[in-house]
């Protein structure tokens, strides 16, 4: 539903016009980013206003925006005050009286008694009513009282004092501990977080460390009493300021739901993750399969990682989140950050955390291409460029950054630092965002440019900073130490000096603070378009490197039909009915996962076809796409798309012509382009269901005739190891491919005048057009001749043989077809046995003859020694009768050897036909169809707005 229109100044309405939609998505994006909302929240609008913050007793100006869930507000000054408030906790709006100190004031208050006061609304009543009808529309909303009272009012200027703030938890913002998790009967089940389970042992007195501990809870205490607790908390300055000094273990899983905005998501979907692991269970896949490799590498120094409790809680948190998101399933790296999830949250807490983390947070960081990673990788990089310049020069040239920064980004640091370290960068980056990973990441080299300078192999740099790692500690931790993996790195002569997390933190805000969340996603704009093309050109090269063999056209040819293939694939998508899930299966190898269906095959085929088709074009189109369609759903690959094309483009004359002949025999025609019993025969004897689909080049993978026609095992991977040898030795050794020719089906007389159809069609706008009309003329009055003939004297009813000796074969056809060019006046072309005298004087004897070898060229003469045998049976009187009406047919060695007979067939066929201009042809008529529908878009636009 569109939203309702209102001039400048009053509140800004995001555009419902097609040609702004994409600046709409960048807005509420923005939205989502700056105040951890879920991937679904879009921005219905925002307006300027002020906000009363009572631990300051000020309006601090900024902006107010609304979504169809949430109110959050954002100071004009940095980190001065932020504010989200859920449309779920929301009890009352009202509208105060304006007043000169406190103009259109809005007084919003929650259930756990907070109050918020806006003011310096441009448009209040309007807000008012869009806040109320999402308010109508929240879901699992129970109202007690209408939430708009028109006649509750604030009193202007009225002071809030803390005693309106909930000093504990909202019910259903607590953490619930108690939470049921499902297992199977013989696995215990945690119930709370690991850490509370399996406690290190700790001095009973109170150290120094422990009474560090506790001096930050009771900071924290003090803030939420002053700034509020939970998600309406406001959050300033001082508030990071807190994160920075490490959140203390008792808080930390609560802190790091309300920060990373997985608390939202929890609440909005009560019992998800419970539903998840019930529909899981008993479940395998590649995914889990996985999982279970990895669940004993997973923080192994642990202890709660150590038993089977442990194990248990972190299978089925990584088994439920693989199931939501098959996706990205399961990918390495994952089970690491779980894992410390689990130690401070308990099941579902962790579970919602690797959805933030996954998803929003750290988008397309775990996938099998990492492509999320590779990108900031890549921010990285241009980073270190900007504010360590020698340094990067040199990293550059070692090839260093680009390995260290993929296991610092996947892991949060959690694989190189120790556990006690790590974590307060994780808490750092709960609060702050990936900006804090390039902060800490930036403040490490910088700590050992000097080192890193003189290094001369990447190795050396790798164990320089592998040993700086493992040797940051957290000294205000109050639980002993957990061994670290790199330790290793550390053994020597030296002892290496420790370096503390929080000096390292501090000065990387110091250092690098600079750096903003808005610089670093424009940043990460441009390299995602970087690594995609990287991406794209690799697999792009994989494909075409995978059939290369099995087509004859060149690789940069390949790798623009691949261009051109995609491309196809992706806007039928767009447009198309179906949706991209759909046509692609990311479970199938990259090169089977793009696929078209036959009108976007027929929009390719007319734009690429090797010869002037003219009308005939989506005929021709259409049948090719069934003969190379292999799939039940009507969809082909890239490889049955060139190997379609590779027979017309690079093919000889048999070829090209083998295939026109086949896309006018089934299963490339229709069953109702020809008669119900020509389908019928085709379908079920020529074309059996176990046989392989046949392609359309002489040089596809999928071209395996001959199955079923008595050849040896070994012969038949004999002949398909290169088809493009044999289809060189045809000309050549003729003997060598006969039998190949020979299981082409028959073609009757309605389908080879469609082929003659289409002969005609392929010569329009050609070179001497006149001639290849004429030369086609001749050929098919020849083959009809040749058809004719043979149909009168194939007699199923009596069908002697004709045993041949001596150097060739001759078909009956084509000697007869002889006989009729001398006008049949120098005698019989064939020799025969002497008959006897009633057989002799019986005009019909002819016809009971045939030979044996029918499918031999036309012009072919007999030897001496055949010799014809008749095959009645002895005994049987042969009594005059008329023969049944034989069947009209053509073989395709017939209309093979006749178009020889016309040198300017063969050089049309085989002239060859450059592919390269037609794929820039191509490009061109895409780029032009985008710019029309560009232009339709804005007109559209235009019209509506």
């Amino acid at each position: 539903m569109g939203l309702p229109r209102c001039q400048p100044p009053l509140l800004l309405l995001l555009p419902a016009g097609q040609g702004r939609d994409l600046d709409a998505r960048a807005k509420s994006e923005r939205y989502r980013s700056t105040f951890q909302l879920p991937r679904d929240e879009r921005l219905d609008g925002h307006t300027e206003c002020t906000l009363w913050t009572p631990f300051n007793k000020m309006h601090i100006s900024g902006q107010m925006f609304v979504s169809n869930n949430y109110i959050c507000f954002a100071s004009r000054e940095e980190e001065s005050c932020n504010l989200i408030i859920p449309l779920r906790e929301v009890s009352i709006v009202e509208k105060a009286d304006s007043s000169s100190v406190l103009p259109s004031p809005l007084s919003i208050s929650t259930k756990n008694k907070m109050t918020f006061l806006f003011a310096n609304l441009k448009d209040r009543d309007f807000l008012v009513q869009r806040i109320s009808d999402f308010l109508q529309r929240t879901p699992s909303r129970k109202l007690t009282r209408n939430p708009l009272s028109p006649t509750a009012q604030v009193s202007p200027g009225t002071e809030l004092s803390p005693s309106m703030f909930s000093l504990t938890p909202s019910p259903d913002s607590a953490t619930d501990n108690n939470r049921l998790l499902f297992s199977d009967e013989t696995t215990p089940t945690a119930t709370q977080p690991l850490m509370c389970i399996f406690r290190r042992d700790s001095p009973e007195e109170l150290t120094p460390k422990m009474a560090k501990e506790k001096m930050k809870e009771e900071s924290w205490n003090i803030h939420f009493f002053e700034f509020g607790r939970g998600v309406c908390m406001y959050r300033t300055a001082r508030t990071r300021d807190l994160v920075l000094k490490g959140l203390p273990d008792s808080l930390r899983g609560e802190l790091w739901l309300l920060f990373s905005g997985a608390l939202n998501e929890m609440q909005m979907h009560p019992g998800y993750y419970a539903g998840l692991v019930r529909e899981s269970m008993g479940k395998e896949s590649l995914a889990t399969e996985e999982i279970e490799r990895d669940l004993h590498r997973s923080m192994p120094e642990h202890p709660a990682f150590q038993n089977e409790l442990g194990i248990a809680a972190l299978r089925r948190v990584l088994t439920a989140y693989a199931f939501r998101n098959p996706t990205i399933g399961y990918c390495q790296a994952m089970n690491i950050v779980t894992s410390v999830l689990l130690l401070y949250c308990n099941e579902e807490e962790a579970f919602w955390l690797l959805i933030a983390l996954c998803e929003r947070m750290l988008p397309d960081y775990y996938n099998t291409r990492v492509v999320g990673a590779l990108v900031d990788q890549g921010v990285f990089e241009d980073l270190t460029r900007e504010h360590l310049p020698l340094l990067y020069e040199w990293m550059q040239e070692l090839g260093v950054i680009g390995t260290i920064s993929l296991s610092w980004f996947l892991t949060l640091f959690l694989s190189v630092m120790p556990f006690d370290s790590a974590v307060v960068v994780v808490d750092c980056f709960f609060y702050e965002g990936i900006k804090v990973i390039f902060q800490v990441s930036l403040a490490v080299l910088d700590a050992n440019l000097d080192l890193l300078l003189s290094c001369s192999d990447e190795g050396e740099a790798m164990t320089i900073l592998g040993r700086y790692l493992d040797n940051i500690c957290n000294k205000q931790a109050a639980s002993p130490p957990i061994p670290h993996l790199h330790a290793l790195l550390t053994s020597g002569d030296d002892t290496p000096t420790q370096v503390d997390i929080f000096e390292l933190i501090k000065a990387s805000y110091e250092k690098f603070g600079a750096i903003q969340a808005g610089a670093i996603e424009q940043m990460r704009f441009k390299q995602r378009l970087k690594v995609i093309q990287t991406l794209e050109d690799s697999a792009k090269r994989s494909v075409v490197r995978a059939i290369l063999t099995d087509t004859a056209f060149s690789i940069e040819e390949l790798e623009d039909l691949y261009v051109l293939f995609k491309a196809q694939h992706m806007s039928g998508c767009y447009w198309g009915g179906g949706s991209a899930v759909e046509r692609r299966d990311l479970s199938v190898p990259y090169l089977e996962q793009f696929r078209i269906d036959s009108a976007q095959f027929c929009q390719l085929f007319t734009a690429l076809k090797p010869w002037a088709c003219g009308p005939h074009s989506p005929i021709l189109a259409q049948r090719l796409f069934r003969l190379i369609n292999c799939s039940t759903d009507s969809l082909i690959g890239f490889k049955e798309f060139v190997t379609g094309l590779s027979g017309m483009y690079h093919g000889d004359l048999a070829a090209k012509l083998k295939v026109l002949y086949r896309l006018h025999l089934p299963p490339a025609i229709w069953p109702e382009e020809e008669s119900a019993l020509e389908a019928t025969r085709y379908f079920t004897e020529e074309t059996p269901r176990d046989k392989p689909c046949d392609g359309a080049a002489p040089g596809g993978p999928r071209i395996q005739e001959g199955a079923g026609n008595g050849r040896s095992e070994t012969d038949e991977k004999s002949d398909s190891q290169d088809y493009r040898y044999h289809l060189r030795v045809w000309a050549r050794e003729r003997e060598g491919t006969k039998q190949t020719i020979k299981e082409l089906t028959k073609m009757n007389q309605e389908q080879f005048i469609e082929l003659c159809k289409t002969m005609y069609n392929l010569f329009s706008e050609a070179a001497g057009e006149s001639e290849l009309y004429q030369a086609i003329a001749t050929v098919a009055t020849l083959l009809l001749q040749i058809g004719e003939v043979g149909k009168q004297f194939a007699r199923p009813a009596q069908r002697p043989c004709l045993c041949v000796g001596g150097r060739g074969t001759l078909d009956l056809a084509g000697d007869l077809l002889n006989d009729a060019l001398k006008d049949r006046t120098e005698g019989p072309a064939l020799e025969k046995t002497p008959l006897s005298e009633e057989e002799g004087q019986d005009d019909t004897s002819m016809s009971s003859y045939s030979m044996v070898s029918s499918g031999s060229l036309p012009g072919e003469e007999l030897s001496d020694e055949a010799v014809l045998v008749s095959c009645e049976l002895p005994g049987i009187p042969t009594a005059p009768q008329r023969p049944p009406e034989a069947e009209w047919s053509i073989s395709f060695e017939q209309i093979l050897a006749s178009v020889l007979t016309e040198p300017v067939l063969v050089g049309f066929f085989e002239r060859r036909v450059d592919i390269a201009s037609k794929i820039v042809a191509c490009k061109g008529q895409r780029v032009m169809e985008r710019q029309v529908s560009s232009s339709s878009e804005q007109e559209f636009a235009s019209s509506t707005s």
